[in-house]
This record gives structure tokens, sequence and C-alpha cells, in this order.
């Protein structure tokens, strides 16, 4: 009778436990294009699987998804990002794209457009945006790429929300740690694109954290 009552009591803990992990458990949805998706490497070389397992360490309670894809627009990425809040119901949103859109001449004010579409979704469904800025070589002439580069940064600010100017910082001109195209990171960067974002993730995840 005695050990009956005690498993009971375990049993109960246990259950307790299990109910106190999942309700403090934490989404981080990153939407990118193949900055984020590990382009031509091992999906364990890209910096955001390096960030689930570092997260993993310090922070187990975060499920990280990876729903980036090589080639995206900011229109595909609009396209997905619904059903993906939806389904992964992210406390975190981390935006990374908008790269591809310039790279192929689309106009400006649709990929800001798209962009900010992206973000009131995310701010809708309650979760936490970190905007990754991004820069393009300057032989698509000074104006357009300077415009490109700014648009991050008044989508911030008017949307109130964090944002990392240039993701790449370090890495881009440095030609040991970019792949031979000259856009993407090899795997020695990845680890220094990964300590670029953590100073602008760390606050935000300290955020959500402290709401559950």
């Amino acid at each position: 009778m005695f050990l009956k009552k005690q498993l009971r009591q375990l049993g109960t803990i246990i259950t307790l436990l299990f109910i106190s992990s999942f309700a403090s458990a934490s989404t981080l949805l990153v939407m990118g294009d193949s900055l984020s998706a590990a382009y031509n490497l091992r999906q364990q070389d890209g910096w955001v699987s390096l960030l689930e397992n570092q997260l993993s360490q310090s922070r187990p309670e975060i499920q990280v998804i990876n729903a980036s894809v090589s080639g995206e627009t900011t229109q595909g990425g609009l396209s997905r990002f619904g059903d993906l809040l939806a389904i992964h119901k992210p406390d975190l949103v981390v935006l990374e794209l908008g790269a591809n859109d310039a790279l192929r001449g689309y106009p400006l004010n649709q990929t800001t457009m798209n962009l900010e579409k992206m973000v009131e979704q995310a701010q809708d469904s309650g979760a936490v945006v970190l905007l990754i800025g991004n820069q393009i070589p300057q032989n698509y002439g000074k104006r357009y790429t300077q415009m490109f580069f700014n648009l991050y940064k008044d989508i911030a600010s008017k949307h109130n929300i964090a944002y990392l100017p240039f993701m790449l910082e370090n890495v881009a001109l440095n030609k040991d740690l970019m792949q031979s195209d000259g856009l993407h990171p090899n795997k020695e960067g990845q680890p220094i694109v990964l300590q670029n974002i953590l100073p602008y993730l760390q606050p935000l995840l300290d955020k959500i954290q402290s709401k559950k």
C-alpha cells in the first residue's frame, strides 16, 4: 500500500514537471534564404544549426525551426509565412529575406511591402521579431544599393522591432570565410555569422522566456 502511494506521488511529480516544461517551451522560427539555409554546406555546419546546438545546452526549452529556402524572395516567403505561423506558433521570428529580390532587380517598394506584411503577421500572432538586413554589391548602382540597405532600418523603426544591419560583418570581404561565389559564407565563416547575430538575439530570447 505504501509503495503504491509513493508511486502515485512520483507519477504526479513527473506529470507536473512535464507540464511545467511544456508550458515554458518556446519556438524560434528562422525565415530566410540561402544565407540561413546552409547553402552548399552540410546543414549541421550552417549558422542556424550551430545556434540550435548552442541553445540545446544553454536554453534547452527553446525549439529552433529553420524554414529558410535557398533562392527565396520576399514574395515567396510571404506566401509560406502564414502557414508557418499557424503550424509552429513561434514566440520569436528571425526574418532574413530580401537579398534575392535585390539581386534580381525587383522594385524595392514591393520588397518593403512584403517584409512589412510578414512583420505585421508575426506581431499579430504574438511573436517577437528580429529583422536581419543585408547588402548587395556596388555594381547594382550606388542609389539602388543604398536604398536596399536602408529599407530594413526603416521597417524596423516603423514597426519598433529589433534590427541587425548586416549579418556578414567581418565575413563578406574575407575570401577565406566565403565560398567561391563571393556571396555565401563557407563552413569557417558560419560561426562568425552566428556571433554577429547573437548579441541581437539574446535579449529577445530573454524577453520571450520572461513571459513564460
